[in-house]
């Protein structure tokens, strides 16, 4: 498995990763267009055997002092393998922030388990954040000073 950058030529295999992620939240076509081409996005792709089994995308918003990582999504057939984790890594050392937010539903107790291992903490609930009405849980983990002088 590698992680590479992604670009809008994996617009149709994340297409087809976003289906298999999310369902009913999966983003529309105008928002995987967005998220594969604005120049202040990070982006990376898990590929095995040519084919991409997971995406992350996170950007830097500066009027909320913080960072967000905007979707991260690992295939079903191939998640509790690490992919998460190392994408999760390969965008925060790419984003070079202090603060990083993510929101997940409340239910996904597997991917609340990956980011409380991974140092983020429960910063808020977001009521009926998701189109079905569930709540999205908003996390942030606090990277100190390791980013502020040059990154990683």
């Amino acid at each position: 498995m590698d992680i590479l950058p992604a670009t809008i030529l994996d617009l149709n295999a994340l297409r087809k990763l976003e289906r298999a992620c999310f369902d009913k939240d999966a983003w529309s076509l105008f928002d995987l267009i967005a998220v594969l081409s604005w120049m202040d996005v990070v982006r990376f792709k898990a590929v095995e055997n040519s084919e991409m089994i997971g995406f992350v995308a996170g950007e830097t918003r500066p009027s909320q002092g913080a960072a967000w990582i905007a979707t991260i999504g690992v295939d079903p057939r191939f998640q509790r393998r690490g992919i998460g984790r190392a994408l999760l890594h390969a965008c925060e050392a790419r984003i070079n922030h202090p603060r990083i937010k993510l929101t997940v539903r409340v239910s996904n107790h597997s991917a609340i388990s990956l980011y409380e291992k991974e140092g983020y903490c429960t910063l808020d609930i977001w009521r009926r954040y998701y189109s079905d009405g569930e709540d999205g849980l908003v996390m942030e983990k606090n990277l100190g000073n390791q980013h502020e002088h040059g990154g990683i």
